[in-house]
């Protein structure tokens, strides 16, 4: 399986990359520098050295081509204003998306966030054009004819992983460690069940397997 992920050098993506080569399967890592790639291959992972807010579609398309599946987990990251929510967040989404769709690549994975169909009284301007921006970039990939998930997930953090969590349509907020999230990423990708479905993720008290077939 040859899984191409946007945002290669963040968290979620390296522990996906690592998961990945341990089954097997080829991770393509989408990054925008290029001294991000050394740690890319030590994860067995290929580098592709691309910015996805300034690539034009077809850029992206060449690299999502022979791809079994994509996945969206790039962001403007802490630190960054209200202009980078926009061109990442969600312009980023939506190349990723249209490449996509152009390359042939059914199967979509984007990671959302929890809270964003919610209001958050006395969110700070950066917070709320962040909500605001991951919003727009899930209803455009609902719009869309590919077999998509969009998986929210609560509070990251780096604790090692639990191999235990609630992952359903509407759950309550929590956190859940990077490395569960990846797992559930795994299991998803050929999952049809989770096909067309918008998940929330965070720790809980069943395992990954099980949780994916109780969907």
């Amino acid at each position: 399986m040859r899984v191409v992920i946007a945002g290669g050098h963040g968290k979620i993506a390296r522990q996906l990359e690592r998961l990945l080569a341990a089954t097997g399967d080829e991770a393509v890592g989408i990054i925008r520098n290029v001294e991000q790639a050394p740690a890319l291959r030590d994860l067995s992972a290929e580098p592709v050295v691309l910015d996805l807010e300034s690539a034009a579609v077809d850029e992206v398309a060449d690299v999502l081509k022979g791809a079994d599946a994509a996945v969206f987990a790039a962001g403007a990251g802490a630190g960054s204003g209200v202009a980078r929510k926009e061109t990442v967040d969600l312009g980023a989404a939506r190349l990723f998306a249209d490449a996509a769709e152009r390359a042939g690549v059914r199967r979509h994975i984007q990671i959302g966030a929890m809270g964003v169909d919610r209001p958050r009284p006395g969110a700070g301007e950066v917070f709320a054009a962040y909500l605001r921006a991951k919003k727009s970039a899930e209803d455009d990939l609902r719009a869309r004819d590919l077999d998509w998930t969009i998986v929210r997930p609560g509070r990251l953090t780096d604790e090692p992983a639990i191999g235990e969590v609630h992952l359903a349509e509407n759950v309550d907020y929590g956190e859940i460690p990077r490395e569960d999230v990846a797992a559930v990423l795994i299991a998803l990708i050929e999952e049809p069940r989770s096909f067309r479905r918008t998940l929330e993720l965070v720790t809980g008290n069943t395992p990954v397997d099980e949780a994916i077939t109780r969907l």
